[in-house]
């Protein structure tokens, strides 16, 4: 029998699969045929409702081109079952959030669809360049 704390860790795997997934356009039958699974233990998986065995797991990572630890990225530490002020740093910034709205996938698809890694790495400066132009604008107008 499961815990709380492994259920909540199963959910958090299972919707770091599911954003990588989408992040790259993958459907889950897509998904589940390169690892020889059915759509709907992919939703099982996903919904944080089966635990990813480690194998399996990896071959989750190989497919999705992530480190296995990209599963765990991210983990609060409530989630982790650590003391809250463990981590907070790296939770505090509210990227989670961020990662899993619709104009950031638009945004990531698009940059994977450049095939030219001179020109992508180009386009990633640009916007870098646009961030800091945005947050010095910003810190002059407080």
């Amino acid at each position: 029998m499961r815990s709380d704390q492994d259920k909540r860790i199963d959910a958090h795997v299972g919707r770091r699969l599911r954003r990588r997934r989408t992040l790259l356009g993958m459907s889950q039958t897509a998904l589940g045929q390169a690892v020889g699974l059915t759509f709907q233990q992919i939703q099982k998986y996903e919904r944080g409702t089966n635990r990813i065995g480690s194998g399996r797991l990896y071959q989750f990572a190989e497919v999705l081109d992530v480190p296995v630890q990209f599963f765990f990225d991210d983990m609060t530490p409530d989630v982790a079952g650590r003391p809250s002020d463990v981590g907070e740093a790296q939770v505090a910034g509210g990227e989670g959030d961020q990662m899993a709205r619709r104009e950031t996938l638009e945004l990531v698809r698009s940059y994977y669809r450049i095939s030219e890694t001179g020109i992508r790495r180009k386009a990633r400066e640009f916007v870098k360049l646009i961030a800091e132009l945005a947050a010095g604008a910003e810190e002059e107008g407080e």
